[in-house]
């Protein structure tokens, strides 16, 4: 007789299992071109890298990109901010994905549609399932997790063609330092660590996200 963990084990597996068949029979996207923006809760509105952020989501507003966040405060309610400001033309949605949290993040009051999440991990599952980019702004160890799990499926060739973009000096600090350590060590190649596109400032993040909506949008007229 099987053992109470043993049961749980078994339930979890097949869960992941009816998830990965309807993977196979609904298209990962549809019409819409969604980029995940990830970053810091901490961040405080007025500070100079909120304002960078919530001027990045109001310029891809303009271009008819949705913006998905984890929901919450700081660089996250940013994004969803400048997902309205960019909303010109009220065809724009502003996502949050709210994790459910002891410490009480709560969620912004710049979302058109939240989804909570009890798990970590049906929320990462959930912002690869909604976007076409990932732009990974200055942040702490989620937003590190955000960007990491991007990243692998980018280099397992689960991900093909969706730009993550890697927004200032920090993380040119941490792919030097994976160079030293994981190039050099034989853990990583070269090559993995060209997927994503590393920037200075928001404004360069922007031709990357601009160059795959075009490819985006040609890609679904060939369709139609």
């Amino acid at each position: 007789m099987e053992s109470y963990g043993e049961v749980v084990e078994s339930v979890l597996v097949k869960l992941w299992d009816v998830l990965h068949d309807l993977e196979v029979i609904i298209p990962q996207r549809d019409d819409y071109f969604r980029v995940s923006i990830f970053g810091s809760s901490r961040v405080k509105k007025g500070d100079k890298i909120y304002e960078d952020v919530r001027f990045l989501a109001k310029k891809l507003a303009i271009m008819g990109c949705d913006i998905v966040t984890g929901g919450g405060p700081g660089l996250m309610e940013a994004a969803n901010l400048g997902a309205k400001d960019g909303n010109i033309r009220g065809v724009v949605k502003s996502y949050g994905l709210p994790i459910e949290l002891p410490i009480g993040e709560g969620k912004n009051p710049y979302l058109d549609r939240s989804t909570p999440h009890k798990s970590f991990f049906s929320r990462l599952h959930h912002f690869v399932f909604l976007s076409s980019a990932f732009v990974a702004m200055p942040g702490g160890i989620g937003t590190l997790l955000e960007l990491v799990t991007i990243w692998q499926l980018l280099q397992v060739k689960k991900l093909k063609n969706r730009p993550l973009i890697l927004v200032g000096d920090i993380w040119k600090e941490m792919l030097k330092w994976m160079e030293e350590e994981m190039v050099k060590g034989g853990f990583v190649s070269k090559e993995d660590l060209k997927l994503p596109v590393i920037v200075s400032k928001v404004e360069e993040a922007i031709p990357p996200i601009e160059k795959a909506l075009k490819d985006f949008q040609s890609n679904l007229r060939r369709i139609v």
